[in-house]
């Protein structure tokens, strides 16, 4: 069942005509203030008595990815350039993190891969990627979906032709808990439209992300 943003954000409209969008930052602290205490937390110390409100502050940033769905993602950083040119582009190594939405554990040094070709000569300047890719990941997330929902995103820009999007991490539901693998990292890798059918290219990425 969907849920309903009402229920943990608050909408509303700029003078600038602009959509702003927010969480209930009180709710988010009182939940915080309970969950400390059936923690053990001694929220009348110096040092944790602020606990709280920081506690709040953090995850207002760390799941900012929450307010926006794919499509709103989109038009935010939908900033392309006319450069005459189809050749392929890739870009490596964006650095992110997350959290899985099954323990709330991070997923930590991250790191995605984009390769696509540019249609009709269109490009999507560089930092976009990096932005999207980060606001994706600040959600309660699976690898798995996070290579899906930033090609989607890609696709609402126009770059369903030809796509690749990797993500390798590790995952601290592996290394800190359980199994306590410390070692092991996992990739995700998703392809869109002729990846398969474009041999040449197919290689060439393949070759630059190391696989």
């Amino acid at each position: 069942m969907a849920v309903d943003k009402t229920d943990f954000m608050d909408e509303y409209v700029n003078y600038d005509g602009s959509v702003v969008k927010q969480f209930k930052e009180w709710a988010i602290t009182y939940h915080c203030t309970q969950l400390l205490k059936a923690l053990g937390a001694d929220l009348e110390d110096k040092s944790m008595c602020e606990t709280p409100e920081r506690m709040a502050k953090y995850l207002k940033e760390v799941f900012e990815g929450q307010l926006y769905d794919n499509a709103e993602i989109a038009k935010m950083f939908d900033k392309q350039f006319e450069i005459g040119s189809d050749d392929l582009v890739i870009v490596k190594d964006i650095t992110v993190f997350s959290h899985c939405e099954h323990h709330m554990a991070l997923m930590y040094d991250g790191k995605i891969a984009i390769a696509y070709l540019p249609k009709k000569g269109k490009v999507l300047g560089l930092s976009k990627f990096a932005r999207i890719a980060e606001l994706v990941c600040k959600r309660f997330q699976v690898q798995e979906r996070i290579v899906r929902d930033i090609a989607e995103v890609l696709e609402l820009l126009g770059m369903e032709d030809f796509m690749v999007v990797m993500y390798d991490t590790k995952h601290a539901c592996m290394t800190t808990r359980g199994v306590k693998n410390y070692t092991s990292k996992t990739d995700a890798l998703l392809t869109r439209g002729e990846f398969r059918e474009k041999d040449q290219l197919e290689d060439r990425v393949l070759r630059s992300l190391g696989l």
